[in-house]
């Protein structure tokens, strides 16, 4: 997968591939995380921009009969006018991206370059794309995708065609570009900041929620939440989000920690202890060989800027990720860099994709 990035802030033109592991390395001030954010903004959004132009009456079909058959092939061939297409629409949304004023991105190009995809793999599973219930199948070898619906009969006629058409392309889409465009994690710079006010965050946003529903009592504040609050990139608002949610997260446990426990050790030695969530969403950190249990006020920088790619190991990551961070070694000492080092490239190894950008030496 090649990127390719023209006047993008101070990058007037960037050109780099998306491998197993991707290391941006540079001087301040030299455009690292506007290709990182551009990235990850695209990388988390491609889905919302992508038509693979089902016709009416097979959208029409399927909400009534509720079941469509659909052949892959044709989608195959066309997927650098696709992609194209979606880069132009992606391109078009950089303000938000990176919640900057309106045009600062006018005269920005995105553009993803991706070989032919492989539809040899077997692709089959539930999920509920805007809100629908949806079975999927394809046999190893095919190029035939099936989707249902999980419903029962009489709700069918009530499903809106433009969710079902959007479902329809979400699952086209997981299944041609899956080898190409990785489900995104990103750890921002601004971490360290999000984890330590937390609280105060989810305050702050409360407040607002309130002041919104007393100016307009018209409207639904959650939906007016997203256009004023957002005032932050799309990567750090991934973090608030995140780290917001952490006790949801806890619920499963990713295949590191079914598979390969000792990766959580490893990292557990570079934190130096554990960290814990209770159910009513108290975070603690305890250090190895104690009983203590710290808050993140109470715990050192260096724990506090680890937290979400913790829990991201323990709970989240699947293979094929790409785990994006930006500049992992903040407030980590030089042996604590080079450990964060051998345990990227242990994830590698394992097939969790890895990207950083960094300036340390030690890292490299």
């Amino acid at each position: 997968m090649k990127i390719r990035l023209k006047n993008l802030g101070i990058l007037k033109y960037a050109e780099f591939s998306l491998g197993d592991l991707t290391i941006i390395c540079g001087e301040n001030n030299t455009g690292k995380t506007y290709a990182a954010y551009a990235l990850y903004g695209f990388l988390d959004s491609w889905r919302e921009f992508i038509d693979f132009g089902v016709s009416d009456s097979e959208i029409q079909n399927f909400v009534r009969e509720g079941s469509l058959k659909i052949g892959l092939t044709q989608y195959v061939e066309k997927t650098d006018q696709m992609l194209a297409k979606v880069c132009r629409r992606y391109a078009d949304q950089l303000d938000t991206v990176f919640a900057a004023h309106e045009g600062m991105f006018d005269q920005s190009e995105f553009h993803v370059e991706i070989g032919c995809p492989n539809l040899d793999k077997e692709y089959e599973g539930t999920i509920r794309p805007y809100g629908l219930p949806l079975t999927y199948s394809k046999r190893k070898g095919g190029e035939e995708l099936t989707i249902a619906f999980v419903l029962e009969k009489e709700r069918k006629k009530e499903i809106d065609p433009l969710f079902a058409e959007r479902a329809i392309n979400f699952i086209i889409g997981n299944a041609i570009f899956p080898d190409f465009l990785p489900r995104p994690f990103i750890s921002s710079a601004e971490r360290t900041g999000v984890i330590t006010f937390r609280r105060e965050l989810d305050s702050a946003r409360d407040r607002l929620l309130e002041e919104m529903a007393r100016e307009d009592k018209n409207s639904d504040p959650r939906n007016l939440l997203s256009k004023r609050y957002t005032r932050y990139s799309s990567p750090i608002q991934y973090n608030l989000d995140f780290i917001r949610e952490l006790a949801d997260s806890t619920r499963g446990n990713s295949f590191i920690a079914k598979e390969h426990p000792e990766i959580l050790e490893a990292f557990s030695d570079i934190i130096g202890g554990e960290y814990t969530i209770t159910p009513n969403d108290q975070l603690y950190y305890t250090p190895k060989g104690t009983q203590l249990k710290l808050t993140m006020g109470e715990s050192s920088s260096a724990v506090r800027s680890l937290v979400d790619i913790g829990f991201y190991l323990h709970h989240v990551a699947q293979k094929g990720d790409l785990l994006m961070v930006d500049e992992p070694e903040l407030n980590l000492h030089p042996e604590n860099q080079r450990r964060i080092a051998r345990l990227f490239a242990r994830l590698v190894n394992l097939g969790v994709k890895v990207f950083i950008t960094t300036h340390s030496d030690y890292i490299v």
